[in-house]
């Protein structure tokens, strides 16, 4: 029996995908449930595993552009494999001879030509012919962005052959790598783009002595690991801070529809996990609701589900506010960027012993910079700086009570 792969629907918004990485080789024996590769969303990785024990055959190159509901490959559930059907391949790079594999596409009609479905549907959309548009995706397809690009009437961007080196650089001979942006990458650096351009964005900074946190740590760590099965971080502090400072100042837990200010009444917090592919932000549903143990639990379980690739498109949606810690690469200062459609981002920074003055003398205290980046059109200087000022008192004057031992 032959079993076909095929892309998964993962989100409503998502169309397409990339091809990622293949685990196992064409004609290697797999195992039910076993992950036999892994695509690229413009959100997030997901793994695919494969849905009964066989024998793989691969029908998609890694860097293909995919359709939701495009066959990735076939599993001989007989385990043999010369029972596996002999179809064509797929008109994908390795199926293209060599010498036509550089050449452009023929360009005859719009349903003749290699694109993807979202780039067929912008074409179809706007009456605009394919002839004359550049493509760039592997093989010469016309991607999303040659058709965006084409609707505007913008300059096809050729990124699918490299840029020609200039003379005197051709001649140091110096070694260079180039490597594929990730779908994750092309993304992050997108939003990112789009919230500098279209937020009043402003950074309001303040500093708070850890002390007080750094004490209830050293005294009740090891009860509430003992109690609860996880290390009390210094995460679970500040999340609890926000959640109460969001409270007392809802404006910084709001987001922009059109010319209405949306209130949330609820705190999804996003906490920016840094993994090998990427920034992603998971988020920890009604974060006001829970206790500190809690939030330590949801922290942990989402950070260890960032960086071993297993977060699912649900996990980083709806989020109203944000933490990044920069302080884990041993950043002393920065001004975050706002995750679009929120409206304040809180900065968590290295703690540094430094000299402060407390009752008249000089002491040495382990101080961290706060960073509260806000979008003014939103936000005034009043409450950008009170939610800022609130979040000190809170994490300044930590209660043990809220260990809940």
């Amino acid at each position: 029996m032959i079993i076909q792969v095929k892309v998964p629907a993962v989100g409503e918004s998502i169309t397409e995908v990339v091809m990622g990485a293949w685990f196992k080789q064409d004609g290697e024996p797999v195992g039910a449930d076993e992950p036999i590769a892994e695509i690229e969303s413009d959100k997030a990785t997901m793994e695919i595993p494969a849905e009964q024990a066989g024998v793989l055959r691969i029908k998609a190159e890694t860097g293909a552009t995919l359709a939701i509901g495009d066959i990735i490959a076939e599993i001989d559930t007989k385990g043999a494999p010369h029972q596996a059907p002999k179809k064509p391949p797929a008109a994908t790079p390795s199926a293209i001879p060599p010498a036509t594999k550089e050449a452009a596409p023929a360009k005859s009609d719009i349903d003749k030509v290699r694109m993807t479905p979202v780039a067929r549907k912008i074409l179809e959309d706007h009456h605009v012919s394919a002839d004359g548009v550049k493509g760039t995706g592997i093989g010469g397809k016309i991607t999303k962005e040659d058709a965006r690009r084409a609707v505007s009437g913008g300059p096809a961007m050729d990124v699918a052959r490299p840029p020609q080196a200039a003379p005197d650089q051709a001649a140091t001979g110096q070694p260079v790598r180039r490597e594929r942006m990730t779908t994750l990458r092309q993304t992050i650096a997108h939003r990112l783009v789009s919230a500098k351009n279209e937020m009043a964005m402003l950074t309001t900074i303040n500093e708070v002595d850890m002390t007080p946190i750094m004490v209830v740590r050293q005294e009740h760590r090891e009860a509430f690991q003992q109690k609860y099965g996880v290390k009390l971080g210094f995460m679970s502090f500040f999340s609890l801070a926000v959640c109460r400072a969001l409270q007392d100042w809802p404006v910084a837990n709001t987001r922009v529809d059109g010319t209405d200010i949306v209130y949330h009444d609820y705190v999804n917090l996003g906490i920016a996990v840094s993994t090998p592919k990427g920034l992603v932000v998971p988020v920890i549903r009604d974060a006001h609701r829970l206790g500190q143990p809690e939030l330590e639990a949801a922290i942990l379980e989402l950070a260890e589900k960032a960086r071993s690739a297993k977060l699912a498109i649900d996990d980083m949606l709806g989020g109203t506010f944000t933490i990044t810690n920069g302080g884990v690469f041993g950043s002393l200062l920065s001004t975050p960027i706002i995750n679009p459609p929120q409206v304040a981002v809180l900065g968590m920074h290295t703690i540094q012993e430094r000299p402060v003055v407390r009752d008249g003398q000089v002491v040495i205290r382990p101080m961290m910079y706060l960073s509260l980046s806000y979008d003014h059109r939103i936000i005034d200087g009043r409450e950008s700086v009170s939610v800022l000022i609130r979040m000190k008192e809170l994490l300044e004057a930590p209660d043990p009570a809220d260990l809940q031992l």
